[in-house]
């Protein structure tokens, strides 16, 4: 029983639990098996210090972790974030194929089964002969760490690199998504590349290959250090074929795997990777009489029936020592020769006559002849596109006193008006002088890009003085005694002229020549082939080796000689 006092009944104020008296009716009801009613041990003040000390260690520790990460190691975790987060990278495209004017295949795109670069590997044709026409390219290029410093691939000669801006295509980009970890956690393409594209060239890569193989084996046969050849379109500048020997395996060259050949080709004294053609000077030898034959005919020194005669040479006094004249001589006498046998026989006392003048026979001069050597591109690079085309040289005064500090003399002349001396000429300026005389006097650009006509340049020539120079040609391949005769076919006309150089210490070695054009009534392709450096005593020469390639051809290419309806037996 409980009662308030007075004053607690005064204030009014409440009954406090110590106020309360319990007993036995009234102790609140507890299960302790369920834990009620227990009373909990005070904490010991040595616990709670324990407790204190290992939980401030481990504040420690993770402050710890933090500066390094923050201060120690930020910026290099800060980079790895940044590059590994999210990469962008390069999606290489394909390059554009190269075909022949067939629509053969002479470069395309092969997979990377091997993984080792990464993109499409350029792949090659097998044929022989076609390493300086297609060239080869440098591929893209990473650095150590893997990253691109080049993202394209790079033309690094012949075809390759004359179109490489329509081959390249253009680069796509992804980007790649990565943890923490460096492991790829996705990637999405952002720009899709887009392949470059395909290039149709004139060259016929069966026919060409045909060439390179004639070359090759006469090289062997007969001793030449090398060789060269060409055909081209008389009307459109398009060549058809171009061999130049030896040559190298584009493939071999792109890859860069085969170290030791690589070092072969560098070390080969016969330079396979010079496309000869364009890049080669050689002295031309007797394959620039017509064009001196026209001149003469021009400048009106000679009327084109005039017979002279040659008896194997003639005899220059020497008025500083009269005793020993200077002799310049034919290869052989040719008794009474006209024009047209002189270009057909290939007199060379004929050519002195009219180009130096002998006895009561006026000739025309050193200048005069050289503004004709001049007209037909003789000494000037044609403008092929190709890289490390040559010019040449054409003796004159102003040459031989820079070159040898010399005064010219008339036996200079007589040797300029054969294609000794000094004279130095790429096939290529040889054959498009020819295409000028087989197309009427066209000075065409040569190309290699097909269905193109190429630039060129009217020459204006007179038409008389230029048919009595074809007709001298034709009497070459057709006519007893022409020196182009292993050209006579009964099946196409050519015109053509041969030469024979003489080069080397002593003149021990001579480089033979051929050129010309056919159809002779309509022509249509000009040619020329050029074999460098055999010893005198060889046989083969050019012009053999040429009527062999026109044999080949009228079984296998007949179209290009007119006959496509021609009966073979």
């Amino acid at each position: 029983m409980w009662s308030k006092t007075n004053k607690d009944k005064q204030s009014g104020s409440g009954v406090s639990f110590e106020e309360i008296l319990l007993d036995s009716s009234n102790l609140p009801s507890f299960d302790q098996n369920r834990l009620e009613g227990r009373m909990e041990l005070p904490i010991a003040n040595k616990n709670i210090y324990f407790v204190g000390v290992v939980f401030l260690l481990i504040a420690i520790w993770f402050v710890g972790k933090l500066f390094n990460l923050q201060v120690i190691e930020g910026a290099y975790f800060n980079n790895i974030s940044e590059n590994n987060s999210l990469d962008r990278s390069t999606i290489i495209a394909e390059r554009g194929v190269l075909k022949d004017r067939n629509g053969e295949m002479l470069a395309w795109n092969a997979t990377d089964r091997t993984d080792r670069f990464g993109f499409p590997m350029r792949a090659y044709s097998r044929r022989n002969g076609l390493g300086q026409v297609v060239g080869y390219v440098s591929y893209p290029q990473k650095d150590r760490f893997g990253f691109y410093f080049r993202t394209e691939y790079l033309g690094i000669s012949g075809a390759e690199a004359v179109f490489n801006d329509v081959l390249q295509g253009r680069n796509g980009y992804k980007f790649r998504e990565t943890n923490a970890l460096g492991e790829v956690v996705g990637q999405h393409v952002i720009e899709n590349p887009e392949a470059g594209k395909p290039k149709k060239l004139s060259i016929d890569a069966n026919l060409s290959e045909a060439m390179f193989d004639l070359i090759a084996t006469s090289t062997v046969q007969a001793g030449f250090r090398s060789g060269a050849g060409a055909i081209m379109d008389v009307k459109t500048g398009e060549l058809i074929a171009l061999a130049s020997f030896p040559s190298f395996d584009p493939e071999v060259m792109a890859d860069g795997v085969d170290r030791e050949r690589i070092a072969k080709y560098n070390e080969d004294e016969r330079f396979p990777f010079l496309n000869k053609v364009y890049g080669g000077v050689y002295t031309p030898g007797s394959v620039v009489k017509p064009f001196v034959a026209y001149a003469a005919l021009e400048e009106g020194v000679i009327d084109p029936d005039k017979v002279i005669v040659s008896t194997g040479e003639i005899i220059i006094p020497n008025p500083f020592n009269p005793s020993q004249p200077a002799r310049f001589t034919d290869w052989r006498p040719h008794g009474r020769v006209d024009m047209r046998k002189a270009i057909a026989f290939s007199s060379n006392i004929y050519f002195y006559y009219v180009s130096g003048g002998y006895g009561t026979q006026d000739g025309m001069g050193i200048m005069a002849m050289h503004r004709y050597f001049d007209k037909f591109g003789f000494g000037q690079r044609t403008g092929i596109s190709f890289d490390n085309e040559q010019q040449g040289a054409v003796p004159n005064p102003d040459w031989k006193k820079e070159v040898f500090d010399e005064a010219w003399r008339l036996g200079d002349t007589y040797l300029t008006s054969i294609g000794q001396f000094g004279f130095q000429t790429t096939p290529l300026q040889v054959l498009r002088a020819y295409a000028a005389l087989a197309n009427g006097g066209l000075m065409l650009t040569p190309h290699v890009e097909f269905g193109k006509y190429g630039n060129y340049e009217k020459l204006d020539l007179n038409h008389n003085s230029l048919q009595v120079v074809r007709e001298g040609m034709r009497m070459a391949t057709n006519y007893p005694g022409g020196t182009a005769r292993p050209l006579e076919r009964n099946d196409v006309a050519i015109a053509a002229k041969s030469g024979t150089a003489e080069v080397g210490a002593g003149n021990a070695y001579v480089n033979s020549w051929v050129a010309g054009y056919f159809p002779y009534e309509e022509p249509k392709y000009a040619f020329v082939l050029m074999m460098d450096r055999a010893p005198r005593e060889n046989t083969l020469g050019a012009t053999r080796i040429m009527g062999d390639l026109i044999e080949w051809m009228s079984v296998n290419t007949p179209e290009y000689l007119g006959l496509e309806n021609y009966p073979i037996d």
